[in-house]
């Protein structure tokens, strides 16, 4: 159920979607929603869309950053078609984001710095290589899991080969605003070559 939605006048907003981004998410943050950097990435598998969802690591000039591994099925997709679709969506604040555009690879260092900063029990499973692959029993997950492990304790600055993070760099990026009388607001931005072109879109 939505509560008071907060305040957005389009007229007032930035000229740079990022930055009107950055204020959404923190707000969020403050709002107490649960997870608010939990995104849904669509990418392409052949002619159907596929979706999963993802936790955003950054955002920045480069775009929206996230990291997956590239045996992964995801990473699968990415690399045979790096157009991205990623949705927010804040019920509780009646508010949605979408963010299209192409998905570039971060540098070497980025994707390292990623990777670092995540969990043991993260890496550690990122490091058995295997996700998504069907498997039989519970103990193969175990005994792969436990190669990772030591594999880790020896090298704990390893970064595997696989790992890729990505910047998704926006095409279009649109704001959604929920009205109690349909009266949505919508403010689209589109990339152009002197910078972005907001437009306001019928509910």
């Amino acid at each position: 159920m939505v509560g008071a939605a907060p305040q957005f006048d389009p007229a007032q907003a930035p000229d740079d979607p990022v930055e009107l981004f950055i204020r959404w998410l923190l707000h969020a943050v403050d709002s107490g929603v649960a997870e608010p950097h939990a995104m849904t990435v669509s990418t392409v598998a052949g002619s159907r869309p596929s979706a999963r969802v993802l936790i955003l690591k950054d955002v920045d000039a480069a775009g929206w950053h996230f990291a997956v591994s590239s045996v992964s099925r995801k990473g699968a997709e990415l690399a045979r078609n790096p157009a991205v679709a990623l949705t927010f969506y804040w019920p509780a604040l009646g508010r949605q984001i979408r963010v299209e555009g192409i998905a570039q690879a971060d540098p070497p260092q980025v994707t390292a710095d990623d990777f670092l900063a995540r969990s043991e029990g993260a890496r550690t499973m990122a490091l058995t290589g295997r996700q998504s692959e069907p498997y039989c029993a519970p103990a193969e997950i175990g005994e792969a899991l436990a190669r990772a492990r030591l594999e880790l304790e020896r090298s704990p600055a390893l970064v595997p080969a696989d790992w890729v993070s990505y910047a998704v760099r926006a095409d279009t990026v649109e704001f959604w605003q929920v009205d109690r009388d349909r009266r949505h607001q919508r403010l689209r931005y589109e990339r152009a070559e002197a910078g972005w072109s907001p437009t306001l879109l019928w509910p």
